[in-house]
């Protein structure tokens, strides 16, 4: 008889990507895009100008978040529990790569090529006489008279140098006009200034011929310190840490503490500094000293130390054939003999109003592919109709000259009860929300900013009507910002009803927002913070439970993020179930798929092209009752899930419903062409089409389905 004890069955320990080393991957992808020549030449340029951004964005948020965490000992990244200073050399390591390879795309794949187009960019090298006379001039009319130079000596100490600007550190030998010997100055070059300069056609024989701007003064820089010899001159751009610091809990009014530490934001610490790569050493070892940064903080760049400012070219050439053909969103348009009435092109009946149509069936939009149109229609026809008694609606990010905001303001005037929440801490927008929330509260909107702690990214507006001696709510709910250029290359879902009980828990958030009353009792919307995270793991443990009870479980998720650890534990806890999970993940992944023994049955795909993947949808098989189909405007990342406003709604028309699941889930599980597969390690790799696959591309498939679908 055997007496050996039962060995405990082994378990594989869960595998965590660093969140920061996920994004860094998000961008080598994005940089993939400008190395693809099956991508139009000036798209291409465009790619690496967002991946630049994207790395400002980096070093000013996330790096700087990093550093600041790293104050404390005891600290832990999430989920991946690294010590900051751990992480914070492991992602320098990584950025210089991806820094290394902007600037290789640039200089030998992307120059080379629009060469090869006639569009170049003249070096000082290769200026001809005429070209040199003209460049002289435009200096002396156009730079000089905005440029202060600023030599360093006692009283006049180091400037204060603004985040991202451009500047250059000038080397000098001789005396000045009061006879000092300054040896170094600074020259800070406006933001107002154009970073490219396109030759006119009496300077250069070439129709896109363009100058650096840094090019211009580095050559004409002696024009700015007469009687002296200068003997070098180099540009330099400092990042700094652009988090804004604000205790909510202490302060009286959010919107004059934001306004107060905006201006600040542009001088927080230096989190990196980037130098042309022939600026000599003491030099940059003195700007490093300067900004209190180490060797690992330095970026020796050959180019411009901005790439993103690159962005203004495909604008400065007519060259059309070069950029993604135009597309033509879908429209909702007025049937003939009608000025009023709208119809969808997918719909038979023609409505009166959009009320109309709306109370009819549930309507979605598929931005881009549709028009953000209808929404901004929507308000307008609330504004002026007098049926219509209150308007209530989120703001997170609207844009500048916003017709959201205009029709808020012309509901007001016309008598209606209006009010918005703004949130006044959208990263980068601030400045905008408080200038709109200034606005609304001109015009007589009840402006609120939200919950202290908590930011208000739900995309809510709710109409209520008077219809027959009863009031009707009807609601638009969205994956995405309510901003008119955004909603042309971001893919977000909008779903207008008037369904009672969407109507009825929309009202009850906001009051929830307005008054901070208890709202604990929504009946279909899950709401973050309090229902959507333990709701999301309820429906992921129902079907780990029917995997286990032999039942066909199947999860399929959308979103732009993936980091929550609970979350994670909870897929990789239905992978070894035996659920079949299918993940559509545009950047941040900390999930790691493909694990034998913890996550085989979970596959993971980003999805990079023409269009900014962004909509948020979460599918649930549900065997023995309906499939349940969400949309969302929450990732599943602990800020979404725990520390804001989010709203989670379901689709319970059965149109909808096929809409969002073929468009938002199924089509991008079939993407042969623009599909990065995870990797086990947290790598990605660009699907390779098999001998027997056709090339596929889901983007470009509903481009040309909502094309053919247009009515001349």
């Amino acid at each position: 008889m055997n007496t050996t004890p039962e060995q405990p069955e082994q378990t594989v320990q869960p595998v965590y990507f660093n969140r920061e080393r996920s994004l860094l991957e998000f961008n080598r992808r994005v940089l993939a895009q400008a190395k693809n020549p099956e991508i139009p030449l000036l798209e291409r340029l465009k790619f690496l100008c967002i991946s630049s951004s994207n790395m400002d964005e980096f070093f000013e948020v996330r790096l700087a978040s990093l550093m600041e965490l790293s104050k404390d000992p005891g600290a832990r990244t999430q989920p991946d529990n690294m010590a900051p200073k751990e992480a914070i050399t492991m992602l320098t390591e990584v950025a210089h790569e991806v820094v290394k390879d902007q600037y290789n795309t640039l200089n030998h794949i992307l120059i080379p090529a629009l060469e090869k187009e006639n569009i170049r960019f003249v070096r000082r090298n290769h200026w001809n006489d005429k070209q040199k006379e003209w460049i002289r001039n435009y200096f002396l009319d156009s730079l000089k008279p905005v440029l202060s130079p600023m030599g360093l000596d006692p009283s006049h100490p180091f400037p204060k140098i603004l985040n991202k600007s451009l500047n250059f550190i000038v080397s000098l030998e001789g005396k000045d006009a009061f006879g000092r010997s300054n040896g170094l100055a600074i020259v800070q070059v406006p933001r107002s200034l154009p970073r490219l300069i396109k030759l006119p056609p009496e300077a250069t024989d070439g129709e896109n011929d363009f100058v650096f701007l840094s090019s211009v003064l580095h050559s004409n820089v002696a024009n700015l310190f007469p009687g002296m010899t200068v003997t070098g001159c180099y540009q330099f751009r400092v990042t700094r840490n652009t988090n804004l610091f604000i205790d909510e809990e202490e302060v009286d009014d959010i919107m004059s503490a934001l306004q107060g530490e905006l201006y600040g934001r542009q001088f927080g610490d230096a989190i990196r500094l980037e130098v042309a790569d022939n600026c000599p050493p003491a030099m940059v070892e003195y700007l490093m000293n300067r900004f209190k940064l180490d060797e690992s903080a330095l970026y020796q760049v050959r180019g411009p130390v901005n790439l993103h400012r690159l962005d203004a070219v495909p604008n400065m050439v007519n060259r059309p054939d070069l950029l993604f053909q135009p597309f033509s969103a879908r429209q909702l348009t007025p049937p003939k003999n009608s000025k009023t009435a709208f119809r969808l092109f997918t719909r038979k009946k023609e409505a009166d109003n959009l009320f109309e149509q709306i109370r009819d069936k549930d309507i979605l939009l598929h931005h881009p592919y549709d028009a953000f149109a209808p929404v901004i229609d929507f308000l307008n026809q609330a504004a002026k109709d007098p049926d219509t008694l209150a308007i209530r609606m989120t703001l997170y990010r609207t844009g500048d000259k916003s017709a959201i905001i205009d029709a808020l303001v012309r509901a007001a005037k016309n008598g209606k009860e209006v009010t918005a929440v703004v949130e006044l801490r959208a990263r980068f927008d601030e400045d905008n929300n408080i200038q709109q929330a200034t606005r609304l509260q001109d015009a007589g909107v009840h402006v609120v900013y939200g919950v202290v702690g908590y930011k208000t990214h739900a995309k809510m507006i709710l109409v209520v009507r008077r219809e027959d001696q009863k009031l009707r709510h009807y609601v638009h709910l969205g994956t995405g910002n309510y901003h008119h250029i955004t909603s042309r290359f971001y893919t977000d879902f909008g779903l207008f009803t008037c369904r009672p009980a969407i109507g009825r828990d929309v009202t009850k958030i906001f009051q929830q927002l307005t008054s901070l009353g208890n709202t604990n009792d929504l009946e279909v919307v899950l709401q973050s913070p309090f229902t959507l995270h333990s709701g999301m793991l309820e429906r992921i443990a129902r079907e780990a439970e029917n995997a286990r009870q032999g039942k066909p479980a199947r999860i399929i998720a959308k979103m732009n993020g993936l980091q929550e650890k609970q979350i994670i534990d909870a897929l990789y806890a239905a992978s070894q179930a035996g659920v079949q999970i299918d993940l559509i993940v545009r950047g941040i992944c900390s999930l790691a798929p493909g694990v034998p023994g913890l996550s085989d049955n979970i596959r993971v795909r980003s999805i990079i092209g023409r269009f900014l993947e962004h909509h948020r949808v979460y599918y649930f098989e549900n065997t023995g009752q309906e499939p349940q189909l969400y949309c969302s405007s929450a990732d599943w990342m602990s800020r979404n899930l725990l520390a804001r406003v989010e709203t989670c709604f379901p689709i319970l028309d059965a149109d909808c419903f096929q809409q969002v699941f073929t468009e938002g889930l199924a089509i991008y599980l079939e993407d042969t062409t623009s599909s990065w597969e995870l990797q086990p390690d947290g790598s990605y790799k660009l699907h390779e089409l098999a001998p027997d696959e056709v090339a596929f591309n889901a983007q470009l498939s509903l481009v040309e389905k909502y094309s053919g679908q247009l009515e001349s």
